[in-house]
């Protein structure tokens, strides 16, 4: 059951000119329902598992599998059964879907195009090729950490023409070694986590801890899809560039992103790729929360980039203790979430808290 605020926002949404990304369908990712729920329905070559990471089901599909297979370390996180924090990339996913960010921005292909092949995730797109850090590597992980199973293979389909991206963990750990480490310490750090003497809130920081080291890893990693953005305006890619540091935040905020919580994250970005000429928080096709997380991102990355990186670095520093944490995402939640908060506290709080480290 969604709590009022992201109910009310998700309702928002809905009322407002624009309409905000589809990211829910009936309370769980878009399409969850159609998507692989054991490793033995994946098709197979020969003894292999042999995913296909370029058709949307089959990629939220690894999501599922993932989500499932560590649910049973996952207690610390909380008593309701969407309480993991990897409950946000299927809503990432899910979001890059129905914003048609998935689609071939080339133009060369109809991979993509929700009126022509909807399913098809495009290795041309610079986002789909983002989400294969966060979706193909840690799914090889969590497979070469057994728990997909004793002895299961991996390789991933390969998209013909597409020689850039790895399709088992050795490939990705000799190409990638730092994102896939951090990912197998993730995994190794929650099966540790079930014979660990330490209070669930510290187990679950340290857990969130782990998390985002890897997700973070992953990020880094994918600057190898930068090419991919010359297919796209500038404003688009400054959004994407400002979506990447916003990272930087809720990862050193240890940020909780079960299934509530990255709902109401996500479901007020961009519904739709950006054009030149868009302008927040004046882009009268997009919703008002739309305008105001483009506008909110677009002043984080503005800010940071005049104090030559030092926001971000402050930030981190501030992010000293659990405590600190928790005030953090109290934060984020305030500047991301409610036009009312002045960005000018945000810098104010922040320096508070650093000097309180």
């Amino acid at each position: 059951m969604l709590r009022p605020a992201v109910l009310g926002l998700l309702l928002a949404c809905a009322a407002t000119l624009g309409s905000c990304a589809v990211v829910l369908e009936n309370g769980i990712p878009f399409l969850w329902a159609q998507t692989f729920s054991q490793v033995g329905e994946i098709p197979k070559q020969g003894e292999t598992v042999n995913p296909n990471p370029w058709l949307y089901l089959h990629r939220m599909s690894l999501y599922r599998l993932m989500i499932a297979s560590t649910d049973p370390f996952m207690g610390s996180m909380g008593s309701n059964p969407t309480d993991s924090p990897m409950w946000g990339l299927p809503l990432q996913l899910s979001w890059l879907l129905n914003s048609a960010r998935l689609a071939d921005p080339t133009g060369q292909t109809t991979c993509g195009v929700p009126s022509e092949d909807p399913m098809c995730v495009s290795p041309n797109s610079w986002w789909a090729c983002e989400n294969y850090y966060t979706s193909v590597i840690p799914f090889l992980s969590a497979a070469q950490q057994g728990f997909l199973g004793d002895g299961v293979q991996v390789e991933m389909q390969k998209p013909a023409g597409f020689e850039e991206y790895c399709t088992t963990y050795a490939d990705c750990s000799t190409k990638y070694p730092d994102a896939t480490a951090k990912w197998d310490t993730f995994y190794q750090g929650l099966k540790a986590s079930t014979d660990s003497p330490l209070p669930d809130n510290e187990k679950k920081d340290l857990i969130l801890g782990q998390f985002w080291d890897a997700q973070m890893a992953s990020i880094y990693a994918s600057a190898a899809c930068q090419a991919k953005q010359s297919s796209y305006s500038s404003v688009e890619i400054s959004f994407a560039t400002s979506w990447m540091n916003s990272a930087e935040y809720v990862s050193a905020a240890h940020f909780l992103s079960n299934l509530e919580n990255a709902a109401m994250f996500i479901a007020p970005l961009p519904s739709r790729i950006l054009q030149e000429g868009d302008n927040p928080p004046d882009i009268a096709d997009l919703s008002t929360e739309e305008n105001h997380t483009l506008s909110t991102f677009s002043w984080m990355n503005s800010i940071n980039t005049v104090l030559g990186g030092t926001l971000v670095n402050m930030w981190k520093r501030a992010m000293c203790s659990v405590g600190t944490r928790e005030k953090g995402r109290e934060m984020l939640q305030q500047l991301l979430l409610n036009p009312g908060f002045a960005t000018g506290t945000f810098l104010t709080i922040i320096t508070e808290m650093t000097t309180s480290c």
